[in-house]
């Protein structure tokens, strides 16, 4: 092989290796939720979309390829001072996405750091007008004019922001102790209020349990009440019937009396027995009923029986003169 064949094929090698390089710059493919900003001779020319695309060799040049899907960024915290010149650490998390690849290239040099500043500006003036009560328990309301600034300015730079989260608040260790203390405060005083709320309510239906019970106690003892008396009528009802279908004479009725005085004087307390003033009048009865009845005498002679004679009627007791005495 001499040396012109030699150095033709070093030729051809060397086309060959500039074709590659070319069709290598020239063929580029984008993946999907990518985007490309051409640039022509240090100009933008245009932006390229998922797919297959031609650049001119060592006149186009790709910038490099931005990502279209929605991205999170967590901020490292930030020190904010309250409204009550309390020194807070707030951690941030921004919801965004490139929206216009052009402008994000273009309009700004670092979008994430300057989303990253942003985010910390209009935090600081955000909560620097709030104490600190205010911010711990109105995060919706920081949340939304954090988005509402961010959006407003990130707007021009093709960039969408769609949420700004705050990950935590923390203040100082003395106002956190503080604040342990208030909560243990409210908590143990709520548990008293339920407390006594609680034994208040308890008290309440025992009272309403006990006169529930006298009511019907009573109302108990009363219908037994009238059911005895309507008893005890009946009884006297009857017995007040069968006397007077006996029709009793007043002997009979002296002589239940006289049976019943003894009654009157049982039982171990009884010290004293006052006479009735009607005792009289019962024992007359009862003699004039005794005298009236005579067994017949036997004659003089011995023999046979004459009629009976008429008893002279008994002498009135001594008590009647004295309708009580003790006895």
């Amino acid at each position: 092989m001499g040396p012109g064949t030699t150095g033709l094929i070093v030729i051809l090698a060397v086309l060959i290796i500039f074709v590659l390089v070319i069709l290598v710059k020239s063929v580029k493919i984008i993946p999907q939720a990518r985007a490309g900003v051409v640039e022509r001779l240090g100009k933008y020319q245009r932006t390229l979309n998922p797919g297959l695309t031609i650049l001119i060799p060592f006149v186009d040049r790709l910038l490099p390829l931005l990502d279209l899907r929605e991205q999170v960024v967590s901020f490292p915290p930030q020190q904010v001072i309250t409204e009550d010149s309390l020194v807070v650490s707030i951690d941030t998390v921004v919801y965004f996405q490139v929206t216009d690849p052009r402008a994000a290239t273009y309009e700004i040099a670092n979008y994430i750091h300057a989303v990253e500043q942003l985010t910390t500006t209009t935090l600081r003036n955000v909560v620097g007008g709030l104490n600190l009560e205010e911010a711990l328990t109105s995060r919706d309301a920081i949340n939304g004019q954090l988005r509402g600034v961010l959006d407003d300015a990130t707007g021009r730079w093709g960039i969408r922001v769609s949420r700004v989260e705050l990950k935590a608040i923390e203040p100082p260790l003395s106002i956190q102790d503080s604040m342990e203390k208030q909560m243990r405060a409210e908590r143990e005083r709520r548990a008293t209020i339920l407390t006594a709320e609680g034994t208040k309510q308890a008290q309440i239906l025992n009272a309403e349990g006990h006169r529930q019970a006298a009511i019907l106690a009573a109302e108990g003892d009363a219908k037994a009440a009238i059911l005895r008396a309507d008893g005890e009528s009946q009884a006297i009802h009857k017995v007040f019937e069968a006397i007077h279908k006996g029709r009793p004479d007043q002997n009979l009725l002296a002589y239940q009396y006289l049976q019943t005085l003894p009654k009157l004087a049982e039982g171990s307390s009884n010290k004293l027995w006052i006479i009735p003033s009607e005792l009289g009048e019962a024992l007359k009865g009862v003699g004039s009923a005794l005298g009236n009845f005579v067994p017949d005498a036997p004659t003089g002679n011995g023999m046979g029986h004459g009629p009976a004679k008429a008893a002279s009627p008994a002498p009135s007791p001594t008590l009647a003169d004295s309708p009580e005495a003790p006895r």
